[in-house]
């Protein structure tokens, strides 16, 4: 097992002035490992240590092309070292190892798209307008503050430090406090892959602190945040007292849509992974489900048969389809958030309680949640629980069915369950959403920008403009004329 003891700062190795925190295995309970912990001096030292790297001739003049090669041997490294990354990742989080093997995958694809991206990322000759030639270029921020939530480890370390590297900039990369351990193996790869010193800092801790350090530091240019809204409401606030960028991608409260004439079996499918899998620990997961009422209680009663096969266990069993939540703490609040569901009139289809059981009592695992009968602007409809519950609404008419999908201060992600591919385009044109499924759910790629909109965030990742938002747009004048500018003539009197 790799000593988790010493944190990355500035390009070293060393203890972190915020002393050491526990790493628990949300299956059993059990230590995995204690990791080292920042604090606001480390952030401090972090900051210096970027910009003395961002500022060195190697990395300042690097060509695009020589840059994109050390991005592919990151990508390989991390292929590389897939297996002992979902073994750690698994341990850390309680996700299953079909989920984070795909995620150590997902982060190697991340970092060869960008390095290709790079590559052929041109600026550009604008129209002149006058005897002069313009030109539009990009520069690095400098300084990029990365915070990154506990659900997708690595995954969401790559989609951040890969397009702000490529684009020449020093990244202060925070984990979350639940799942450190994997970003700080990122750091080892990273290292061992050649990128310069200084270049990348990792600073587990706590974003009360750490957090907060990084996001007021006044060298940091723009920070990139994925997590709960509240705290990226507060990331903005400081952020606009800066004057500085942010990319937000924050929660939501996305809404499954099934149609009459639906597949019911690709429907069925795609809604329990779109919810169940993760343990419904995702932001983009399908919790708010309409279905037309014509259809209603027939396909409610194969979804609910169909969720109570799903397999519940530990992320290490190959047959395992739903591991437990990320610590026993969240376990409970979204046992709350069922029970207070419950008490204000829903209807228990299934689940709503831990699994009981040998291989269950030591772990924080929760059953895959169905809820019905619940009025809309209930709090269970309106609120992210961010765990495996379901809630379940019949709905009669398009416009009715618009009208309740939207109505929800998140817009982050949407799945259309029809035949009809003309009325699936209008309705997803009018869906509040980042991102619209169409007869398919929770299914990315890297050359896509992702988002929300309203509380679910600001800016997009992804995709080859993905570099670009972590880089400042520049302007260039080369004048042409053969005369001097004719107001600095001087004038003939008449």
């Amino acid at each position: 097992m790799m000593d988790f003891s010493e944190i990355f700062v500035g390009g070293q190795w060393r203890a972190g002035g915020g002393g050491q925190a526990d790493s628990i295995n949300p299956a059993d309970g059990s230590l995995v490992a204690r990791h080292g912990v920042a604090s606001v001096a480390d952030v401090a030292e972090a900051v210096e240590a970027g910009q003395r790297a961002v500022a060195d001739p190697e990395w300042r003049t690097m060509l695009p092309h020589v840059r994109a090669r050390l991005l592919h041997r990151i990508g390989d490294a991390i292929e590389a070292q897939a297996e002992h990354i979902a073994a750690l990742q698994t341990a850390d989080t309680g996700k299953t190892l079909t989920e984070t093997r795909a995620l150590a995958l997902s982060a190697a694809g991340t970092f060869r798209y960008t390095a290709a991206a790079l590559e052929t990322l041109d600026d550009a000759l604008t129209t002149p307008r006058g005897p002069y030639l313009t030109m539009s270029v990009h520069e690095p921020i400098g300084i990029v503050g990365a915070i990154t939530p506990w659900n997708s480890p690595i995954a969401s370390d790559a989609q951040k430090v890969a397009p702000a590297l490529a684009a020449g900039n020093a990244v202060l990369l925070k984990p979350a406090e639940w799942t450190s351990l994997v970003s700080l193996k990122f750091a080892r790869i990273v290292e061992e892959a050649g990128l310069p010193r200084g270049l990348l800092s990792v600073l587990p801790g706590p974003g009360a602190t750490v957090g907060d350090a990084i996001v007021r530091h006044p060298g940091v240019g723009k920070i990139s945040f994925t997590g709960g809204t509240v705290t990226g409401k507060r990331i903005a606030a400081i952020a606009g007292g800066k004057l500085m960028p942010v990319s937000l991608e924050l929660g939501g409260k996305s809404p499954t849509i099934v149609l009459p004439d639906a597949d019911i079996d690709h429907a069925i499918a795609g809604i329990l992974f779109g919810i169940f899998s993760s343990t419904g620990q995702s932001c983009i997961a399908g919790s708010r489900l309409f279905v037309h009422r014509s259809i209603y209680p027939d396909f409610m009663a194969r979804l609910v048969a169909a969720t109570q096969a799903l397999r519940v266990g530990r992320g290490t069993d190959g047959s395992t389809q739903v591991g437990p939540l990320v610590a026993f703490a969240h376990r409970d609040k979204v046992a709350a958030h069922v029970e207070a569901a419950k008490a204000a009139g829903a209807t228990l289809l299934c689940g709503g309680q831990a699994p009981q059981g040998e291989g269950y009592d030591k772990g924080a695992f929760y059953l895959p949640t169905i809820l019905a009968d619940v009025d809309h602007g209930a709090a269970i409809c309106q609120e992210e629980v961010f765990g495996p519950v379901l809630v379940a609404i019949a709905f009669d008419d398009e416009e009715h069915l618009i009208a309740q999908a939207n109505n929800s201060v998140y817009g982050l992600a949407c799945g259309i369950w029809t035949r009809d591919f003309a009325k699936a385009y209008a309705l997803a044109r009018r869906i509040a959403a980042g991102t619209v499924w169409i007869n398919t759910y929770k299914q990315f790629s890297i050359s896509t920008p992702f988002g929300g909109v309203r509380e679910s965030g600001l800016g997009r990742e992804k995709g080859r403009e993905g570099i670009r938002a972590y880089m400042q747009q520049k302007s260039l004048y080369w004048g042409l004329n053969d005369q001097p500018l004719p107001w600095a003539t001087p004038k003939t009197a008449l």
